[in-house]
């Protein structure tokens, strides 16, 4: 005998339409919940890699320029003075600063025991300046050559040189651990800037040279105030913006007036060059 059915449990056609139409929705929501904390994530860790890097370099730069004048008691190496200026600060001419960036040479003494364990006195020089970035811009696309352009910014470069038989000598060649020639230490570098104050707080302007008018002030400098600009590797913003670059410094001359969507950070520090005042 055939048993009827009664009761038939399932779901219509509409129902599964409906059901696959409110996952679509949650998957999206989701996707685009995610999407976005992942943006925010990202903004927050290249941002602290851009400050990162910067600060990097500073506190480099800060370390030697603190060492700048430094010599061991007895140091018995007769003082050049075109050659061993312990701070000489070099600033492009005001129609080059998007071309070039200040540079600056840092005199130190040295040194090391023999194998008779007779200490030798040595003096070295830490130099830093911008070349060009030689880094592809990928980010523009293609030119109408169709190759990249190169980012618009700066590469930093170190160089030690150690004082050897009356000049500086090739680091390739000096036989000496120290020194290394030009080393990239930062990229994607927008300016570099270095500022010589006196015991007074005073803006010593022009730096001192052993050749301009402040040759009498090279031992004068007390500070230096240092600021790097550096930007994003990457677009950071949403949308193009003109109004998100600063003077360096305050220096309205080096002003940049870029209408884009890179994050850009400057990082200004003062170095006390605290061995400068016991020549």
């Amino acid at each position: 005998m055939k048993r009827k059915l009664i009761n038939n449990s399932g779901v219509t056609l509409i129902e599964i339409l409906i059901g696959i139409v409110i996952s679509v929705l949650m998957m999206g929501a989701m996707y685009t919940a995610y999407n976005a904390v992942n943006n925010s994530y990202s903004k927050v860790t290249d941002r602290a890699k851009i400050s990162a890097q910067g600060r990097d370099l500073v506190t480099m730069i800060v370390r030697d320029i603190r060492n700048a004048g430094f010599r061991y008691f007895g140091d018995n190496i007769q003082i050049n003075l075109l050659e061993h200026s312990p701070i000489l600060i070099k600033k492009p001419a005001s129609n080059k600063f998007k071309q070039e960036c200040d540079s600056i040479d840092i005199v130190f003494g040295g040194g090391h025991f023999d194998s008779k364990q007779n200490f030798i006195y040595k003096k070295y020089k830490s130099s830093y300046h911008c070349e060009r970035s030689k880094i592809e811009d990928r980010a523009k696309g293609k030119n109408k050559s169709g190759t990249y352009d190169t980012v618009d910014g700066f590469a930093i470069f170190k160089t030690v040189q150690v004082w050897k038989n009356g000049k500086w000598a090739n680091p390739n060649t000096d036989n000496d651990d120290y020194t290394f020639e030009k080393q990239k230490v930062a990229d994607y570098i927008e300016d570099m800037v270095f500022n010589p104050i006196d015991d007074k707080g005073v803006l010593i302007d022009p730096p001192p040279s052993p050749t301009n008018i402040n040759r009498n002030k090279l031992y004068n400098i007390k500070t230096v105030d240092v600021a790097i600009s550096i930007r994003s590797t990457k677009p950071f913003f949403r949308t193009k913006a003109d109004n998100r670059n600063k003077a360096v410094m305050n220096e309205t001359k080096r002003q940049r007036k870029d209408n884009d969507r890179y994050f850009r950070d400057t990082i200004i520090v003062t170095a006390f060059a605290r061995n400068l005042g016991i020549q």
